[in-house]
């Protein structure tokens, strides 16, 4: 096991940069994932740590190693990619034992410990057939396998869980993240799929053209985005984001749309003094944390149906609100219906205030 730290580290390909001055630190024995839309740097950045590129400039240290210039067979890490990479032509016994060969251990040895993590993965009836008799999920297991089987310090997974349908990826997701607890070797994991960072990762960074723009725990990404970029990637649904502007009385304080007028006093003390009156700014609200109530309720915000999605255990309501699209998650048997008039309700300790830049204000 051993720490993993990325300091001022870039990485240009001619004219483009596609890793932005990201310095970063992955403690030992986490579960960290690297998020982002494609074209971010992630899998780039995961290279970086592998040694499949080289930084332009910058530090990688894997423990007290600095790693930058070594190749990857002297940084002891294990990689699992999104197509597997297993050798067609080989059983699965061969590919995964396969880095032991090449380290020159002896042949019983392999045996033994290709069967010992076989057994642990639930794969061991499989070891005589070749990766083309296999499933997508008994697939990524011997990939899995593959890597642990050398007991590496680092596990690097560049988003392995891609290539499987709905239901594998649910079963996989949780063997990945029980395997992490149980053998506790630092993991960086690669993917676009928010839902799963959140759900198998210790720490999320999130990247956007290159540039590390958040760092720290899925919960504290989810409910405290620093951006509005990052508000509108992370959650599924995201984050509802309306414009509107700052209204200030020596009194009062309001949020006002075209259409709605929220006062918001109570939250006056966490509102920065450098946003004036009339200030354009951007409402963050979740879809969980918005109410509908009847017509005439203090606080309530109006708006019009454009598409209700049953998904059994919640229905998702789009609705037209002040000229922006508002999702609502709703956990009720008769939802409202299409063009209905409604009335939604902010929780205002859950709201979210964003300067015109973009960047977290409240």
């Amino acid at each position: 096991m051993a720490k993993i730290v990325l300091e001022h580290v870039f990485k240009q390909f001619g004219a483009v940069t596609a890793v932005n001055d990201v310095t970063l630190t992955l403690d030992d024995g986490k579960f960290f994932a690297l998020l982002g839309p494609s074209g971010c740097g992630k899998t780039t950045t995961l290279r970086l740590i592998a040694g499949l590129e080289t930084p332009t400039s910058g530090r990688i240290s894997i423990g007290d190693t600095d790693v930058s210039d070594l190749p990857p067979r002297a940084r002891d890490v294990a990689m699992v990619f999104q197509d597997y990479a297993l050798y067609p032509h080989m059983t699965i016994l061969d590919n995964i034992g396969y880095p032991l060969k090449v380290r020159g251990v002896p042949k019983s040895e392999i045996r033994s410990r290709v069967n010992d993590v076989a057994h642990s993965l639930q794969i061991a009836p499989l070891l005589d057939r070749r990766p083309g008799q296999l499933s997508g999920g008994q697939q990524q297991r011997a990939a899995v396998a593959r890597a642990v089987v050398h007991r590496p310090q680092v596990f690097l997974f560049d988003e392995p869980l891609s290539n499987l349908d709905a239901k594998l990826r649910l079963e996989a997701r949780a063997f990945l993240k029980h395997l992490q607890q149980e053998v506790g070797i630092t993991s960086v994991y690669v993917t676009h799929d928010q839902a799963e960072a959140m759900a198998l990762a210790d720490g999320i960074a999130v990247m956007h053209q290159g540039k590390l723009v958040q760092v720290g725990s899925p919960l504290e990404v989810y409910r405290r985005p620093q951006t509005t970029f990052v508000a509108a990637f992370i959650g599924s649904p995201p984050m509802n984001l309306i414009p509107c502007r700052l209204e200030r009385t020596p009194e009062a304080l309001f949020l006002a749309g075209r259409d709605f007028r929220l006062d918001i006093t109570p939250l006056r003390p966490s509102v920065p003094t450098d946003l004036a009156n009339g200030a354009t700014v951007t409402m963050g609200i979740r879809p969980e944390h918005l109410a509908l109530v009847p017509a005439g309720s203090p606080q309530a915000i109006p708006g019009r149906v454009y598409v209700v999605q049953p998904l059994g255990s919640e229905t998702l309501v789009d609705l037209f609100v002040d000229g922006a699209t508002v999702c609502v998650r709703l956990f009720v048997d008769e939802p409202p219906h299409l063009a209905e008039q409604v009335w939604l309700q902010p929780d205002l300790a859950r709201l979210r205030l964003y300067y015109a830049s973009g960047d977290l204000a409240m």
